[in-house]
């Protein structure tokens, strides 16, 4: 008898260890799919994700450059809710690969804010990654993108440090032709970038440069100017450095210089340059994202002689 009981204690931590049944594991899922990011990641979400596939989130969504990350909007890898619908979602089954391992099958189809359905609506199947720490079950991957993010994210800084570089070149090197203010913001079009080899880096570009005074909540402009061109920099560790600027030249010989500096590249550039909507788009956007990055307490810019722009105007 006794030995009887010894077998049913044994067995007991034996279907302990080997971790949760089932409907658990399920039932842990769809508390875990409240979770999948939409337009914003939850700062609650933190809890239900492991610490690496949080961080990676969270450097997508309010760590990089908006102007790279396009708002956000490249996230479609996740299951969102969008145009007035929400994801609705039920767990199909939970495959454990070990102890603390685990693949969900997500069934995902989106409905009305009021809870009603489309019925033309596709149901998706989508795969929820858990791995269990510290005893509990957290969501590490979706559709096994985490690489692709990560990918996705080493790119981005690569392009943000050229970005930042050719930055300095303008505030240091040009911006010091120009009457100085309190400010200097860079702002910058890339028309197209090419890697000759892994040391160097040739980049088309539509450049400016504003010097500023802040008064009150307002940056007034105190000078500034355009500067286009092939740049070539030098790639060294990560690093880059501003090698050497061909510019576009001013007056008569502006439109022949620009055609053969920018080649069968100019009329890209010359879309760019040339309308006034979009290089205010550019301004806008870029110096937004320095206020950001610098903790400058701005909501707008004013060229003289003109009204004040709402750098937020848009959001």
């Amino acid at each position: 008898m006794k030995r009887l009981s010894t077998i049913i204690i044994l067995a007991a931590v034996l279907l302990a260890a080997c971790g949760d049944s089932e409907k658990q594991l399920e039932k842990r899922a769809a508390e875990l799919c409240q979770y999948i990011p939409d337009h914003e990641l939850l700062e609650k979400s933190k809890g239900y994700m492991t610490e690496d596939f949080y961080a990676v989130l969270d450097t997508l969504f309010y760590r990089l450059p908006e102007f790279e990350a396009m708002d956000h909007e490249w996230l479609h890898y996740f299951v969102t809710g969008n145009g007035g619908t929400m994801a609705d979602c039920s767990v199909v089954g939970v495959e454990k690969t070990d102890n603390t391992h685990a693949v969900a099958t997500i069934s995902v189809r989106q409905k009305w804010e009021d809870g009603s359905f489309d019925e033309s609506t596709d149901i998706e199947e989508h795969k929820l990654y858990m791995e269990k720490v510290n005893g509990v079950w957290l969501m590490s991957d979706f559709d096994g993108y985490k690489a692709d993010c990560i990918r996705h994210i080493a790119i981005s800084r690569d392009e943000q440090a050229m970005r930042d570089a050719i930055g300095e070149y303008l505030v240091n090197v040009i911006g010091t032709q120009y009457q100085q203010g309190e400010i200097c913001v860079p702002t910058l079009f890339v028309v197209t970038s090419e890697r000759p080899d892994s040391a160097s880096v040739s980049v088309l570009c539509d450049c400016w440069v504003h010097w500023y005074n802040k008064v009150g909540n307002t940056l007034k402009c105190v000078s500034g100017g355009n500067h286009s061109g092939l740049m070539r920099l030098d790639v060294k560790n990560g690093k880059y450095t501003v090698g050497s600027f061909e510019q576009t030249v001013d007056g008569a010989g502006n439109e022949a210089s620009a055609k053969r500096i920018f080649g069968s590249y100019y009329d890209v550039y010359q879309n760019g340059h040339s309308n006034e909507a979009v290089r205010e788009a550019i301004r806008k956007e870029q110096t937004r994202e320095y206020l950001r990055r610098n903790n400058i307490d701005a909501r707008f810019y004013q060229d003289y002689g003109w009204p004040a722009v709402d750098l937020f105007e848009s959001e």
